[in-house]
């Protein structure tokens, strides 16, 4: 079990998470009604916008950056025995985002600042959005130098020792997440607040989004670091199983540091100020970030199967029913991949430069992210949350039934809102809208999947509320001695790492290489290019 103050830290963390993350998802099922047939025109739609913009930030700002460093802190006791090594500077960060979050979403509420999460310039909005935001982003900075420091201890009295899996991994994430920041760091503090404070009148709005494409994709796999950690480090133990291959896990992790990066533009294909070839190279490198999700999807599954057949499963397929479905890790692995499945074919369609023309800013879009965040990622996040709580509170969590209930409540769910959306993504109907009016003859065949998709959230709604009741009922269940806590072990335990997968000097300076390449020229070509700036248009 972790010491006091840092189980303190690491709870601080998740609850703040979750909590934020229950409201953004009660203001995402608002929108779905109010932009549904079974609600009448809303006399303000910039009250959606409002709603649209703070569901944005808590889900893609707030939310995951949270759960990463508590399950960052977390790691460095489990996985590496040692104390928490700033444990201060933690609380630090920590407090920073809190700030943050609360500068930011106060002008949001108050209509001063429905910008979206994508800050989508020339659109501004007011100051204390973006300061809020750049202390979030400085609190997580915080994050990342500790993890770095603890790394670097933890080697100075393990010299050449092989760096646990959840460690290696957790920095991985660590330091993708500190490289994939700079370009929405940048855009804002250089691009957008000097506009925001009144000293500029203008903004060049296709650089803006250019230097926000360098984050706008990435942070996906940021966010999706401690679903990949659950994936390798705790399902197979969960299961009674064994990690096939501690190497292809480690591979997986630096493949995503090199390809992760490069790849932001093809949110850009339809925007004229970047070009045809640089369009392509990102085109390239978004299909090569496939490699280390296949390579994960064999590993686990390989992972999978080892447990079945150490449980008794015989024959070609008798290992699957040999598996604990009753556990809630081993059912949560089994939906995740299924969303992530859905989710990735949909990612071919977006990589695509001739068929992203289809689907470009239509809800296909909205289907696809919620798919793979949503849906694939988050539903890890509660099964770590429930293989964590355990060792956090020092209490049983056994309700396996309930949580059971809540995973398939929230598969179900995200299936039911997200199928919907790529259907009439497909027709064409426009994300991003605060109202469609559905006596039209062409929307009036949407009105029904539009209505399904209200129905999907209500079901993402019970599940939220039910694991945040499990959490609850965790902290007030009776006291028992948990078993000291463990990762995942491989099949062969104490085989030999290879030198390059066990250190990241190699793969930070092909990430930062690569994003020079592919961002180098664009960038440096918009800021060549002379009157391309645009009035700025303040939310009053």
């Amino acid at each position: 079990m972790l010491n006091v103050p840092n189980r303190r830290l690491v709870l601080a963390h998740f609850w703040l998470a979750f909590i934020a993350f229950f409201i953004a998802l009660l203001l995402g099922e608002w929108q779905m009604y109010v932009r549904s047939p079974l609600h009448d025109w809303i006399a303000n739609p910039e009250l959606y916008y409002r709603s649209v913009t703070a569901h944005g930030s808590a889900m893609g700002y707030v939310f995951p950056t949270l759960v990463a460093m508590g399950f960052g802190y977390a790691i460095v006791e489990l996985a590496l025995k040692q104390t928490l090594i700033g444990l201060r500077w933690a609380w630090l960060g920590f407090a920073l985002v809190v700030i943050g979050t609360l500068t930011a979403m106060a002008p949001v509420a108050a209509g001063k600042s429905s910008v979206l999460y994508t800050f989508y310039p020339p659109l501004l909005g007011s100051v204390f959005y973006y300061l809020g935001v750049v202390l979030v982003v400085v609190g997580s900075w915080i994050w990342v130098a500790l993890m770095a420091i603890n790394l670097r201890a933890w080697r100075r009295a393990h010299p050449g020792a092989t760096v646990p899996l959840a460690m290696f991994a957790n920095n991985a994430g660590a330091y993708l997440w500190a490289w994939t920041s700079v370009g929405a760091a940048v855009e804002i503090l250089f691009l957008i607040l000097p506009v925001a404070f009144g000293w500029k009148q203008t903004i060049d709005a296709g650089l803006a989004r250019v230097f926000f494409s360098w984050t706008l994709h990435a942070i996906v796999y940021f966010w999706l670091m401690p679903a990949y950690i659950a994936f390798y480090t705790l399902v197979p133990r969960a299961i009674g199983g064994r990690l096939y291959s501690d190497a292809m896990a480690r591979l997986s992790f630096v493949l995503f540091l090199v390809f992760s990066m490069p790849i932001g533009v093809h949110h850009l294909f339809q925007d004229p100020q970047v070009g045809n070839g640089v369009k392509f190279l990102h085109a390239v490198f978004t299909a090569m970030v496939s490699v280390p999700t296949l390579l994960t999807i064999f590993t686990i599954c390989a992972s999978v199967e080892i447990a079945g057949r150490l449980r008794g499963g015989q024959g070609r397929f008798g290992w699957i029913a040999a598996l604990p479905w009753k556990n809630p890790l081993m059912l949560a692995i089994a939906l995740s991949f299924i969303m992530l499945g859905f989710g990735g074919a949909g990612g071919l369609i977006n990589m695509s430069y001739q068929l992203d023309f289809a689907i470009h800013n239509t809800q296909w879009i909205t289907g696809h992210f919620h798919l793979i965040f949503g849906g694939a990622i988050v539903i890890m996040y509660f099964a770590l949350a429930y293989d964590l709580w355990p060792h956090l509170t020092g209490r049983a969590l056994d309700s396996w039934r309930l949580m059971r209930i809540q995973l398939w409540l929230w598969f179900v769910g995200m299936m039911v809102v997200t199928l919907p959306w790529h259907w009439v993504g497909i027709l064409g109907m426009p994300r991003r809208m605060a109202y469609y009016d559905y006596s039209h003859p062409d929307l009036a065949p949407l009105a029904v999947s539009v209505i399904i998709t209200f129905s999907g959230g209500l079901l993402l709604l019970a599940s939220g509320l039910l694991f945040l009741w499990i959490l609850f009922c965790g902290h007030l269940g009776h006291l028992a001695t948990q078993p000291p806590f463990r990762f995942s072990t491989p099949v062969h335990a104490g085989a030999r790492i290879p030198a390059a997968l066990n250190t990241f000097g190699l793969w930070l300076a092909l990430m930062i290489g690569l994003s020079v390449i592919n961002y180098g020229y664009p960038i440096a070509q918009l800021i060549g290019t002379p009157n391309t700036a645009v009035p700025a248009v303040p939310i009053r």
